[in-house]
């Protein structure tokens, strides 16, 4: 797997941007957001229990990681056709204001080493600096999804560049 200190790899993926007709789909690549950072996270599959609560959550804290210069970019295996029928069905995403990338031929999981046995994405998430280099990688289990509060945290430390301790959050003294 890659991890902290790598050069996230290239991708050219199409994406869902919008529910409205005509505008729904983008492709998007590593150099779509010059100069932000990018906050990359991978669910397993579109249409499933666990996944719509994060997808929700990174949507309900977009304004954070705007606030941050920060690009949210949620990924799946799914095509954009799927992301973009889930979002039009599912009440928790039909709003979503970052794009759903479709990594139908699974290179970029791949290249990352994220997926799961079985040809899923694991539960992953990616901080890359504006550099594209990682700052941040974690992965969960299928079945736990995870806490996008704490994904804020480390953002908010990474753009310190100084030394954070424990439990550190935006305000506290750092090392």
């Amino acid at each position: 797997m890659l991890t902290v200190g790598d050069k996230f790899p290239a991708f050219n993926l199409n994406s869902v941007v919008s529910i409205e007709p005509k505008s729904e789909f983008k492709t998007i690549s590593q150099d779509s957001y010059p100069g932000k950072w990018l906050v990359v996270f991978f669910w397993p599959m579109d249409f499933t229990f666990v996944c719509p609560t994060e997808i929700a959550e990174f949507g309900k804290k977009n304004a954070d990681f705007k606030e941050r210069d920060a690009q949210v970019l949620g990924a799946s295996v799914d095509t954009h056709f799927v992301h973009l029928a889930w979002r039009n069905n599912h009440a928790d995403l039909k709003d979503l204001p970052f794009p759903m990338l479709a990594d139908t031929k699974r290179e970029l999981s791949t290249t990352l080493g994220i997926l799961h046995q079985d040809g899923i994405p694991l539960r992953a998430t990616f901080i890359v600096d504006p550099e594209g280099i990682i700052r941040f990688a974690s992965v969960n289990d299928l079945s736990v999804g995870r806490n996008v509060d704490e994904v804020v945290r480390v953002l908010d430390a990474l753009q310190t560049d100084e030394l954070c301790p424990c439990n550190w959050k935006k305000g506290d003294a750092t090392l």
